[in-house]
């Protein structure tokens, strides 16, 4: 199911939208550089099985409306031309207003994946509504390590991730020594998609038994 959001600025909006409304807890999931595609639907699915209400935005709809890309290098490129046309104001403005929509919930809580690793940190440092975020193999977030939060945050790594190597998960866990932090062995970025061919079975149960042990525990 979609529902229509609008941001502070005015920008109207398409989100996903999956779980009960009466579900005690929310959590926004943040999309990968490939828009709300069939994998970020599954994942709304996934954390709507557990009991929660989830609202997944699509964040280009900005520039293009609908966007569903897939995996291949073209995809790639396209969806890094999208995100670059995007300033990290409107994507915040975009996911405050999804954790907004949430409103019949008690507490809201967001993952997010790639891309969308890196703004649930920043949505954990300045989105007030967000309680604790989860962030999957966050491209970039080494680069806005230095931010501040005081919600509880956990980061899953692939140790493989050439994107994001040993020394810019270092980098993080000195800047933030209050954040769980885990790295998982011999997988590479975007392990937790199953259309990739990066997918890892065992190290996607496993985040994702430590993403729900977390929000259980925090919202």
């Amino acid at each position: 199911m979609y529902m229509t959001l609008r941001a502070q600025d005015g920008h109207v909006f398409d989100a996903y939208v999956a779980g009960e409304e009466t579900a005690r807890s929310g959590i926004v999931v943040i999309q990968e550089i490939f828009g709300v595609n069939s994998h970020i639907r599954d994942v709304a699915d996934f954390f709507a099985a557990q009991g929660y209400r989830v609202i997944a935005p699509a964040l280009f709809d900005r520039v293009q409306a609908k966007v569903e890309l897939g995996y291949t290098q073209k995809d790639i490129q396209k969806g890094l031309e999208l995100r670059s046309e995007i300033s990290q104001e409107q994507v915040l403005q975009d996911i405050a207003a999804a954790a907004q929509a949430l409103d019949k919930q008690s507490s809201v809580g967001v993952v997010g994946y790639c891309w969308g690793g890196t703004l649930a940190w920043l949505a954990a440092c300045k989105i007030p509504a967000v309680k604790a975020a989860s962030c999957w193999y966050g491209g970039g977030l080494a680069q806005v390590a230095h931010e501040q939060t005081t919600v509880p945050v956990q980061m899953h790594f692939g140790e493989l991730d050439k994107s994001i190597p040993a020394s810019d998960i270092e980098l993080i866990r000195k800047a933030q020594p209050d954040v769980e932090m885990f790295v998982y062995a011999g997988v590479d970025h975007g392990f937790g998609c199953d259309q990739r061919g990066s997918y890892d079975k065992a190290a996607t149960e496993l985040a994702r038994l430590r993403t729900i042990s977390f929000f259980a525990k925090h919202l």
